[in-house]
């Protein structure tokens, strides 16, 4: 399939949902870990940090999703993965050694202070890349 076809495929319909989603979160994740690590850095770093972490995964989804190329698919799959299996890892943390995280981060509680939307968002953004890797020769067959 051809580059271009490819990415109008990855950003279009749904897709355009998810990535202006993941826009969303990419200013919030980056506007919150900004400002708490700016002002309040030592009440809890760790928890500030994968804040930072997370912005920077949602801003590489965006990007690499609206962008839609062979490539920068494979970048939007990695970016998705690490998100998936840190809300997992932090989720399960949070309610395991809660005295690690005094302050929430995007992915405590597997996101619930974001409506679970953390959780859901990279399971749909892999089934996404899935569904329309192979949309343009489910049509043609």
């Amino acid at each position: 399939m051809p580059e271009d076809t490819l990415a109008r495929t990855t950003r279009s319909g749904p897709g355009r949902l998810l990535i202006a989603v993941y826009g969303v979160f990419a200013l919030a994740a980056t506007a919150r870990s900004a400002v708490q690590i700016a002002t309040r850095f030592d009440q809890a770093p760790l928890a500030y940090l994968l804040s930072a972490l997370a912005a920077v995964v949602y801003v590489l989804a965006t990007v690499t999703l609206a962008l839609g190329s062979r490539a920068w698919r494979r970048v939007a799959l990695a970016s998705c993965a690490v998100e998936l299996a840190g809300v997992l890892a932090v989720g399960a943390i949070s309610f395991l050694a809660p005295d690690l995280f005094p302050d929430a981060t995007v992915w405590s509680h597997f996101g619930s202070g974001y409506g679970f939307i953390p959780l859901v968002l990279p399971v749909l953004g892999l089934l996404w890349l899935r569904r329309t890797a192979s949309a343009p020769r489910d049509r043609a067959a």
